[in-house]
């Protein structure tokens, strides 16, 4: 039965994701707290009618449901169990949504450890982009105990266009989000190599995003990602660490399960020589930067280049 009574909620971490996530809870009259090391941030959520904190502990007091949106486990680990975690603040019976993409170990570890504390935990990573974010629009891959969702259900209703519960335990939502991780820089991958090959074939590049954002070899990651490389502007929209990141763990799921990875491999060898290349917090079309540079092809020059 869905949890009909008011719920409060906080979102620790308002980069371009959180803070879209965070506008989107206050836009369905849900009291919600944010925290956010760049203070900026705070004060964009503030003047959207969300109340500004000034710790994860403080964004977290007695709030039904603390949406977690940061880089990665380690850093899911300290917003809710170190220093000023949320964990300790948060209703008991509250429930964290966990967005961040991490191993299924690591998430399992997590939901361990809030269960200690008494509090319910979801591992939901999301996917969809921040402007589906601030549309509240995502997609949101989870699994957790049934009471888990039944808590959280009027927060992932702000935030999510589709909610995918995929299990009782925390670790499934990761694992989809690790394929999904794999097929989208496998995408991104391809994409650079393509435009970048058609740039040394002598092309009109806005007439080859064209024809095939028509044709059948078009992808989501090709139509979002190459009108970067035709602007030239590489301002991080999602930066090529977050593959480097993303591809490594799935990369350390198949040697564990002693599974070939063959094409997903050679991709995150394309971002970290993009990383090497010193683009790592550039955004990850920066790959075709990368390509073009080896391969002495033109793209058009970054924005800010003279």
């Amino acid at each position: 039965m869905t949890n009909k009574k008011p719920v409060s909620a906080a979102v620790i971490g308002l980069g371009s994701m959180g803070l879209g996530i965070a506008k989107s809870i206050a836009r369905r009259k849900i009291p919600v707290a944010g925290f956010d090391v760049n203070a900026n941030a705070v004060a964009s959520l503030s003047a959207c009618g969300g109340i500004a904190a000034a710790s994860a502990a403080d964004a977290a007091k007695n709030r039904d449901v603390v949406v977690v949106v940061v880089v990665n486990a380690a850093q899911t680990r300290s917003v809710l169990f170190g220093d000023n975690g949320a964990a300790k603040t948060m209703k008991s019976g509250g429930v964290v949504i966990s967005c961040a993409t991490m191993s299924p170990d690591d998430a399992r570890g997590l939901e361990r450890d809030a269960e200690e504390m008494g509090i319910l935990y979801l591992d939901a990573p999301i996917s969809g982009g921040a402007t589906k974010a601030t549309d509240g629009q995502l997609t949101v891959m989870a699994s957790g105990a049934p009471e888990a969702f039944d808590r959280a259900r009027p927060v992932l209703d702000a935030i999510a266009g589709k909610v995918y519960e995929l299990g009782g335990v925390a670790g499934i939502g990761a694992s989809f989000k690790m394929v999904n991780q794999l097929l989208a820089g496998v995408h991104i991958a391809a994409a650079s190599e393509a435009i970048t090959f058609a740039a040394r074939l002598g092309l009109d590049l806005g007439k080859v995003y064209e024809v095939i954002t028509a044709s059948a070899g078009n992808s989501w990651m090709f139509e979002n990602r190459v009108p970067h490389v035709l602007d030239g502007d590489y301002s991080p929209r999602s930066a090529v660490s977050i593959f480097t990141k993303d591809l490594g763990i799935v990369s350390d799921m198949a040697r564990r399960e002693k599974f070939p990875l063959q094409v997903a491999s050679t991709a995150l060898q394309l971002f970290l020589m993009t990383a090497a290349a010193g683009m790592e917090r550039d955004d990850d079309a920066s790959v075709a930067r990368m390509i073009a540079g080896v391969t002495n092809v033109a793209l058009p020059s970054p924005k800010n280049e003279s």
